[in-house]
């Protein structure tokens, strides 16, 4: 068993982190259980991951979080159903259905190869349904990874959109002091500046 790790996290297990809580919280499992998880995979105490997760990852993923919670509602809404039953009660219906033999009593084999033929070109159909729905779900799971991601890189900038607003404020005030000052100073150079005549009759400049 390999040692429990005391470094700092990196970008990549902070990401694995949130990836597995959210998929835990969509799917209606608890916190603890992707703390266990995410611990197995990193070679991390749960405890380790749950402080990770509430002190610092949680922050970056408020978006995703509510998406998770609204995504889990949907699914609650939709009812289990089994894929397998619709064909049952479809051949019951045919089996009965079936034409009968000359006599009346009997099914003839042309009608049963006929419903078997049909039966596995709808067994065909299913299978081929449930590909395109595994498929489907793969690219929503990648989509939501990519919307998670989106949402985080989006409250990033909004935080450093917010910082560079600051500072632009904190510039644009520091540029009126220095301009108050030189309005200043040129008062003060005009104040102590005088006129006297010289001996020709004309005005001269003296400093006060």
């Amino acid at each position: 068993m390999s040692p429990t790790r005391q470094d700092a996290w990196s970008q990549d297990e902070d990401l694995l982190l949130a990836e597995v809580v959210l998929r835990q919280i969509r799917e209606g499992g608890t916190q603890l259980q992707a703390f266990e998880e995410v611990g197995k995979q990193l070679s991390r105490t749960s405890a380790a991951c749950g402080f990770r997760w509430n002190s610092y990852v949680r922050k970056q993923y408020k978006s995703g979080i509510e998406l998770a919670k609204k995504q889990r509602k949907e699914l609650k809404k939709q009812p289990a159903a089994d894929a397998g039953e619709p064909l049952v009660e479809e051949a019951k219906a045919e089996s009965v259905t079936s034409p009968p033999d000359e006599r009346g009593n009997t099914i003839t084999f042309p009608a049963v190869v006929h419903f078997l033929e049909g039966l596995h070109k709808k067994a065909a159909a299913t299978s081929n349904f449930e590909e395109d729905k595994k498929k489907s779900f793969e690219k929503i799971k990648e989509l939501e990874k990519k919307t998670y991601y989106l949402a985080a890189e989006n409250e990033r900038l909004f935080k450093n959109l917010k910082a560079i607003e600051e500072d632009y404020r904190s510039l644009i005030e520091i540029m009126e002091r220095a301009r108050k000052m030189v309005i200043l100073q040129d008062e003060e150079k005009q104040q102590k500046v005088k006129f006297q005549m010289d001996k020709n009759g004309n005005l001269e400049r003296i400093e006060k």
